[in-house]
């Protein structure tokens, strides 16, 4: 075991210089990796690797991610008292936000709806958050009514996460016909492989499981011609696709 965990520190070591070399950074990280290879490799990821990754979007995601994991009440904690702070429409809705991501559905129901007020009173983007939220509490039919409504009031207002919820709110009200169509059309163009995932169990849920079988099988090659950065960010999606790919197995053997 000693010489296992030996080698794991190395093999770090070697992914760190690998990133200095190509995002050229200082040389003497190189000297500091190899002399120390745990330790240098702690540093290194702290000092560069993670302030380098809260530059980029995605960056930002993964270790947003990373420190929700290690500490699921953080970002509630902070997001509340930033709104004890500065009482302003973002704040309220990185709130929501926060409750929706600790599970409290219910909380982050009314605070969206407190957030739909004044100039914000019909924000489309709110309202999709709001209608997730909704439909993660069960009530299907009321995030489904919203997004119809948002549809008939802003038909400019392009959103691949509220079409994804609207799929979802119609397969939770029985409108098959309507979802798979929704569906087919979303997984089409969704950046992610999220849609996939959803649509998948929507299938498994309708125990149409052949139409599920297929869609995994061309799911699993398209998360094989993904760049790598891709699959990180997608990487609790691709967790969950692996996941149905083995229980559809087990359900037809």
């Amino acid at each position: 075991m000693p010489v296992l965990g030996f080698g794991l520190h190395i093999f770090v070591a070697i992914l760190c210089a690998v990133h200095v070399l190509r995002t050229g950074q200082e040389r003497w990280w190189l000297f500091v990796l190899f002399l120390f290879p745990l330790l240098g490799s702690i540093i290194y990821v702290l000092a560069v690797f993670l302030p380098e990754m809260s530059r980029s979007r995605g960056g930002r995601r993964v270790v947003r991610g990373l420190r929700d994991s290690l500490d699921p009440g953080r970002e509630l904690r902070e997001a509340e008292a930033e709104f004890e702070q500065l009482a302003t429409i973002a704040n309220r809705i990185r709130v929501a936000d926060a409750l929706h991501g600790v599970g409290r559905n219910e909380d982050a129901i009314s605070a969206y709806r407190e957030a739909l007020h004044g100039v914000h009173s019909d924000d489309p983007d709110i309202q999709v958050k709001l209608a997730r939220a909704l439909l993660d509490q069960g009530e299907a039919t009321a995030a489904r009514e919203l997004l119809e409504s948002l549809i008939s009031s802003r038909p400019d207002f392009k959103s691949p996460d509220g079409h994804l919820i609207y799929a979802r709110a119609l397969a939770a009200c029985g409108e098959r016909d309507k979802a798979r169509e929704e569906f087919d059309a979303l997984i089409g163009y969704y950046a992610g492989i999220e849609a996939r995932v959803r649509y998948i169990e929507v299938l498994e849920s309708w125990d149409e499981n052949k139409a599920a079988v297929d869609l995994v099988a061309e799911s699993l090659h398209h998360v094989k011609l993904m760049p790598a950065g891709s699959r990180r960010l997608n990487a609790e999606w691709i967790h969950e696709l692996k996941r149905a790919s083995a229980r559809l197995a087990a359900a037809n053997s």
